[in-house]
């Protein structure tokens, strides 16, 4: 069996026909595929403004600055994610202060949320960037709410998660990303995700005082609109210090043709999820599912006990299982400013055991098949 990875990208004929159109055209920047992109992102999840970014580490940056984080000032997230997602805080001086996740859904928890916003005093917390964990949509109903009762910002980090959904109290389903609860969503366009631009994001918001803010920071707080003076057709005002985050429009091309095609990659993600769970039932622990939500499944995870071992035999296998992820707070760097005393049980219990299998669109039945016999191999040998 060939090599297989836990994730990969589907580039088609079309994406490529999309990608050499706009190399041949007038704009490789700054030109008009990006705000089409915009546009059609934020018609896919519902939202009223999507402002493209370089990447989703640079939306999450730019979004605390939106959103008025100061140094000193405190965020919660979850420690089961990619750096980005506390790096962000870390970026604009904040201080970030982690809650463990819930142990089946592998989401941050909101009752642990809950509990270390209330062991503070007022006005102790800023914001709150939960994540959707492998594709699995955060309630943010109720993150809303208790964001709401403390007076706190929220930023859903939906990187993993275009396409997914949440049900919420009123049996109502709720896109990643449609800005009805979160503050600002962001979305990530590296290879290994839904969407794939090579490198790339995406911010959604329903405010416009904030889209407004994010389209200034991304572009270094210049601005041609609502100057002080104007000296004629080159002039330009910086009003504040921004950066160049700037998306491409090849990579917007690619972006528009990639997410056409998003909802048939989730529908195969999904089927492939079934396969796993109906193979592994009983057998291994992998993430819970509330009824009436969508997974868009960007990982499949499951938790053994002898993880290294099955990590190094799926390698030697031919199978490029992954980890996501080490807490974040156990990295040298967090240890280094503070966390080493950081006692999170469900988080680095979850760490302990998880290992993501392979899970893409393009993923052939043969080759799950495949990565399916060698994991129940492994647990009966």
């Amino acid at each position: 069996m060939k090599k297989i990875p836990y994730g990969r990208q589907s580039i088609t004929d079309k994406d490529i026909e999309a990608v050499v159109s706009t190399l041949t055209s007038d704009y490789l920047t700054q030109g008009p595929k990006v705000k089409e992109f915009e546009i059609e992102f934020a018609a896919y999840v519902g939202a009223k403004y999507a402002v493209a970014v370089s990447n989703a580490t640079a939306g999450l940056h730019i979004s605390v600055l939106a959103l008025g984080l100061k140094p000193g000032e405190r965020v919660i997230t979850t420690p089961i994610t990619f750096a980005a997602s506390a790096n962000c805080v870390r970026y604009a001086g904040g201080e970030v202060w982690f809650a463990d996740i819930d142990p089946s859904s592998y989401l941050l928890d909101i009752n642990s949320t809950k509990e270390l916003i209330e062991s503070k005093p007022p006005g102790f917390f800023k914001g709150i960037i939960p994540v959707d964990f492998a594709g699995l949509p955060v309630d943010l109903e109720k993150f809303r709410e208790l964001a709401d009762e403390h007076g706190l910002w929220l930023i859903e980090d939906a990187c993993h998660a275009p396409g997914g959904f949440f049900t919420d109290s009123t049996g109502t389903q709720q896109k990643c990303g449609n800005g009805k609860f979160a503050d600002i969503s962001v979305f990530s366009f590296h290879p290994v995700k839904h969407i794939a631009c090579g490198e790339g994001g995406m911010l959604t918001t329903n405010s416009e005082e904030i889209y407004k803010s994010l389209q200034s920071l991304r572009t270094h707080g210049i601005t041609k609109e609502d100057m002080s003076r104007n000296e004629g057709g080159w002039y330009y005002e910086m009003k504040e210090l921004g950066f160049n985050y700037r998306l491409t429009d090849f990579q917007a091309a690619l972006g528009i043709s990639q997410l056409q095609k998003n909802d048939v990659g989730v529908v195969r993600r999904n089927e492939i999820a079934q396969k796993y769970k109906k193979a592994f039932e009983g057998k291994l622990k992998f993430q819970s599912l509330k009824q009436g939500d969508l997974n868009a499944h960007h990982l499949f995870v499951i938790e053994v006990d002898k993880r290294k071992e099955l990590y190094d035999f799926l390698h030697q296998n031919n199978i490029l299982a992954q980890i996501h992820y080490i807490p974040v707070h156990t990295l040298p760097y967090y240890q280094s400013i503070g966390y080493e005393n950081a006692k999170l049980e469900n988080s680095e219990s979850y760490y302990r055991s998880c290992i993501s299998l392979p899970m893409f669109p393009t993923l052939t039945d043969d080759e799950q098949q495949y990565v399916i016999d060698k994991v129940i191999e492994f647990i009966h040998g």
